[in-house]
């Protein structure tokens, strides 16, 4: 839990996060980072460099083995730590609030962003820490276009290949797509701007057709520019008066993908298949297709 993280956050000290940075690195190379490696990274005697190891593990920042031989690794905790740490340096966050989201891919938070100018007020923000390669490292790597080729890869580094690949095609879409305005990325972790309204699964909307069309037309958008969203549901997409805006893009693929046009149809089918059944809106799946794929 974030708020668990929050409360031993700001008991860690310098070298506490030179460890935790250390096992980071040493999991590019070990599955459980050996203690003579963390001794070489941190520049610590093994008697308080054991000790501080202790508190974290306590921590819940890192956990351990002694079998085939003493080794680390980063627990969620620790690496949601590091990124907080560098987000704070960079004077991009404040505060970190409630927990407003959760899946078993990503856990969302609201936060405050420190005002661009000394004189002006924190903004509200959401932070969203991916969590790919939690349950299942095989399970993420069939789905995951860009993991298909790695041949070792940790939790780690699952989750932070999604949210720089979410992150990179956020600012390629941003803003000629709606989507909440991408600003800044650490690790697993990214900042960007409050989705406005509220989720259309959610939403009574008075005028369905008219936010059929724009959800259609923001499909389209996104296919000119070179992207599929390949996860897009009445669940993943907010609803305001008069905007829509797309979220959760770590899936996407581009128009090469071998299953492309798989994908943007079922991205087009959940969206009829929702306003169908709960406004009555029909559009044929066919000619929705065409247009978004022929039409500039």
């Amino acid at each position: 839990m974030i708020d668990d993280v929050l409360k031993i956050f700001k008991k860690l000290d310098n070298k506490d996060l030179r460890i935790i940075a250390g096992i980071e690195i040493g999991m590019k190379h070990y599955e459980w980072v050996p203690m003579e490696e963390l001794q070489r990274y941190t520049k610590l005697q093994y008697g308080p460099l054991h000790y501080k190891l202790g508190n974290l593990i306590r921590s819940n920042m890192v956990i351990k083995t002694n079998v085939p031989y003493e080794g680390y690794q980063i627990y969620f905790d620790g690496y949601d730590a590091l990124a907080m740490n560098t987000f704070v340096k960079r004077n991009i966050l404040s505060a970190i609030g409630d927990e407003i989201g959760v899946g078993k891919e990503s856990v969302v938070h609201e936060a405050m962003k420190e005002p661009e100018l000394a004189i002006g007020e924190p903004t509200p923000v959401i932070v969203k820490f991916h969590r790919e390669g939690r349950t299942s490292f095989k399970q993420v790597k069939r789905v995951r276009e860009h993991l298909a080729d790695k041949v070792h890869f940790s939790w780690i580094y699952a989750a932070r290949l999604a949210a720089k690949r979410e992150f990179d095609v956020m600012n390629k879409l941003y803003p000629e797509v709606s989507i909440p305005k991408p600003i800044d990325h650490n690790r697993h972790a990214i900042v960007m701007a409050i989705a406005r309204g509220s989720l259309l699964v959610k939403t009574k909307l008075l005028e369905p057709e008219w936010f059929l069309d724009e959800i259609l037309r923001q499909v389209k958008i996104t296919y000119s520019l070179g992207i599929i969203h390949a996860d897009l549901s009445e669940y993943n997409i907010f609803v305001d008066m008069d905007s829509v805006e797309f979220i959760d893009w770590p899936q996407y693929v581009t128009p090469d993908h071998p299953q492309a046009d798989e994908l943007l149809e079922r991205d087009v089918s959940n969206m009829l298949t929702f306003f169908k059944r709960k406004y009555d809106i029909k559009r044929d799946v066919g000619e929705v297709m065409e247009d978004i794929r022929n039409n500039p």
